[in-house]
């Protein structure tokens, strides 16, 4: 069971309705930096359609967990009363599931003005796709992110889960939250989020949107400086089959590209920002960095203003010397996982707990309501918790 956290969110209380992906993220974002996250997971076993759930699982971190059947009345009225003792919920289901549940806004609000209601979705609780089904790659897509990941000549490349799910979902949520818990906290009453990927994504193109107003950005798939249209940003394979990035975008980082790949005095490489240029420096830097392993490159170019560092996989990054100094990745249940971030400097956050298994809590939450042991034992009988 974990216990009290440290952190800046240390004494919120936050519900969880156990779910998958951005809402779990949610979670751990809130656990990670102090808030006493109570997960509910269901009676019957599994957390609503998600894989099967494992001490490995690093969304579900830092959590207690409370194994309720919300198919009876009284697991329905424990919901409730947990969710009265909390500053916030956050769910991610479908539109209207909760309502049908007798669990939604109206309600909640109504047993707790100052809670703070988070909903998690990918088309958000309004619009014509509300009520149906999708993924990240989907929200993405739809919130015109997708189209502009990937190379010149192949098709948008999704960023596995990254943009929709994590960045644009749950990351949202997780600032939606600490934002109106704040607004509670400074005398405002409690509220609803509507936290969808579509409008997350979106906000995360911001820049690039700017950039396209500007006129310095083409909607041609990898045709620009940060889409791999250019030469000075990009990877590129070594000569043991490994990679290594470059994003020299700068004419000072630019000029010691050049010198430490012995370019220095080629004038074809004084086009930087030609565009007519970009794919023949492109492929002249390809045959620069396919004469040297990635370790060579490292020893060359690493320490220095390139703007260089080697492609690592989850586990090199895990032992690379800089990631080890900074301790950004922990050791938790026998397996590393990313550290809390950010860092902070007057309420640093703990090493994050194992995950627990479903219903794991049980009795400790319920006795934390105020349940002695014989209610408790009368309510596993009738089924209402697990």
């Amino acid at each position: 069971m974990a216990g009290p956290r440290s952190g800046p969110l240390s004494g919120i209380r936050i519900v969880e309705f156990a779910g998958i992906g951005p809402g779990p993220f949610c979670g751990m974002m809130l656990a990670d930096h102090g808030a006493e996250v109570i997960r509910i997971d269901r009676a019957t076993g599994g957390r609503g359609g998600s894989t099967p759930v494992s001490q490995k699982d690093v969304l579900g971190r830092g959590r207690k967990s409370i194994a309720l059947n919300l198919k009876s009345e009284e697991g329905i009225a424990l919901a409730r009363k947990l969710a009265a003792s909390a500053d916030g919920i956050i769910e991610g289901f479908r539109p209207g599931v909760m309502e049908r549940l007798g669990l939604g806004p109206e309600v909640l609000l109504a047993d707790n003005p100052k809670l703070v209601y988070g909903r998690m979705t990918g088309w958000g609780q309004t619009g014509p796709y509300a009520p149906y089904a999708g993924h990240d790659i989907n929200y993405i897509a739809l919130a015109g992110a997708l189209a502009h990941f990937g190379r010149a000549d192949e098709k948008p490349t999704p960023p596995i889960n990254m943009v929709g799910d994590f960045g644009g979902g749950g990351m949202m949520l997780a600032f939606g939250m600490v934002s109106a818990l704040l607004a509670v906290a400074n005398g405002g009453e409690g509220q609803v989020i509507d936290a969808a990927m579509t409008d997350g994504t979106a906000v995360l193109m911001g820049m690039i949107h700017g950039m396209k107003n500007m006129g310095v950005w083409s909607e041609d798939l990898g045709a620009n400086m940060l889409d791999t249209g250019a030469h000075y940003y990009d990877t590129y394979e070594t000569a043991d089959g490994k990679f290594v990035s470059i994003g020299s975008i700068e004419p000072q980082f630019y000029a010691e590209l050049r010198r430490l790949a012995g370019l220095a005095e080629d004038a074809a490489f004084d086009a930087q920002m030609d565009r007519r240029a970009w794919p023949d420096l492109k492929a002249r830097l390809a045959e620069v960095f396919a004469a040297k392993t990635r370790d060579e490159w490292d020893a060359l170019m690493e320490h220095t203003d390139v703007c260089y560092a080697p492609v690592l996989t989850m586990s090199e990054a895990a032992a690379h010397p800089h990631n080890r100094a900074r301790e950004t990745f922990v050791e938790v249940a026998g397996d590393m996982q990313p550290a809390p971030a950010p860092r902070y400097s007057a309420t640093p956050t703990d090493r994050p707990d194992p995950a627990p298994m479903p219903g794991d809590d049980t009795d400790a939450v319920l006795a934390g309501l105020g349940m002695d042991e014989g209610e408790i034992a009368t309510l596993r009988e009738g089924g209402a918790v697990g």
